[in-house]
């Protein structure tokens, strides 16, 4: 039975992605020698760490003044990194689901961290608008896509401080504009490599502004000046987010993405609309992430989650639960997703409501 993987993270890749990167550790680059045990300063190594580089670079039309690192310790390290680099006195931050409260949580370690808005009254399941950004902030934190609750920030905010962005579950998805941001970081196990592998894209004329002394593995100008090598960096992962980013390439790029990413949301949006025992989590169509697509049974079907998980599991439906904070189903349709996939869970919706 063909299996579709829905898993919300670490989650489906490329087939590209895993086979050359199955391949690499057995005998990497011709050297004999499994990806996982090369030095990572030998020449081939070097190459892979540049060229991924290079990539991230021209997929998302990173302008002049910024550089690209891959970093350990997940973005979550990075909810303290951001603060530690940038936050002087103030920082303002967007709370829309789980990951945005942690981020907040450990800025206020370093100072004022004020929360400009949040979601939270209705368990995070709208984008705040029409909310005021302190103008004497250090910097505005936004997480882009929340994967636990299947809301979205699709577009690229216009703010008059330096914005910076959690994106680990949706960067790659669509064109990014860059410039409107002093710093994009994510973990890269939704939409780029395997876990253990973190990207920061950062504008380096904000760093070095904050009086405090930085230790050296949380100093981004330390993994700059070393070309994200400071220390042994994850080699496996950043081989496979290389991989994915030759084959985002090949598939056409940022706007094809998009265009697929937006194609798949739609059906499986459109039957959660049409099938009379589901329902759709986020309140508002203009918050639905199109990565993460929440929903729940009706309430006068309430009793049917536990057979539909059963009867998804039976067609070969992989990692469907929704996380306890919400409950129900989360179907996570990534890059590496096929529209194949996501026409099956409909069909399997479809079947199910029949049934029933």
């Amino acid at each position: 039975m063909k299996k579709h993987n829905f898993s919300a993270g670490p989650s489906i890749l490329p087939e590209f992605t895993i086979k050359n990167t199955a391949e690499a550790v057995l005998n990497f680059a011709g050297t004999g020698l499994s990806v996982m045990e090369v030095s990572h300063r030998d020449k081939e190594f070097m190459a892979v760490m540049d060229q991924a580089r290079n990539l991230v670079k021209e997929l998302l039309d990173v302008p002049a003044g910024y550089e690209v690192l891959f970093l350990g310790g997940g973005a979550s390290l990075q909810f303290c990194m951001v603060p530690f680099n940038l936050m002087n006195k103030k920082a303002a931050y967007l709370n829309t689901g789980t990951w945005a409260s942690k981020a907040l949580k450990e800025a206020k370690f370093f100072g004022e961290a004020v929360e400009v808005a949040s979601s939270k009254d209705e368990n995070f399941s709208y984008i705040p608008k029409g909310y005021s950004i302190p103008s004497d902030a250090d910097y505005f934190h936004i997480t882009t896509n929340n994967t636990i609750f299947g809301t979205e920030i699709r577009k690229d905010l216009d703010v008059n401080i330096p914005l910076v962005a959690d994106m680990s579950s949706d960067i790659f998805s669509r064109p990014v504009d860059v410039s409107k941001y002093a710093l994009i970081y994510g973990g890269a196990q939704k939409n780029l490599a395997p876990a253990g592998v973190t990207f920061v894209i950062v504008k380096k004329d904000i760093l070095g502004k904050v009086d405090r002394a930085i230790p050296s593995m949380l100093d981004y100008r330390i993994h700059i000046d070393n070309d994200s090598m400071y220390n042994t960096p994850p080699v496996l992962p950043v081989y496979a987010a290389l991989q994915t980013l030759i084959w985002l390439k090949d598939q056409g790029g940022m706007k094809e993405m998009e265009k697929r990413n937006i194609k798949k949301a739609d059906i499986l949006y459109a039957e959660i609309d049409r099938n009379k025992l589901f329902r759709s989590t986020v309140k508002n169509i203009e918050d639905c992430s199109i990565m993460n697509i929440c929903f729940v049974m009706n309430d006068e079907y309430k009793e049917l989650e536990k057979p539909f998980s059963e009867f998804a599991a039976s067609k070969g439906m992989v990692g469907l639960k929704g996380h306890r904070s919400v409950g129900g189903f989360r179907a996570s349709v990534y890059n590496a997703m096929p529209i194949e996939s996501v026409q099956a869970l409909v069909d399997t919706m479809k079947e199910f409501e029949r049934l029933h």
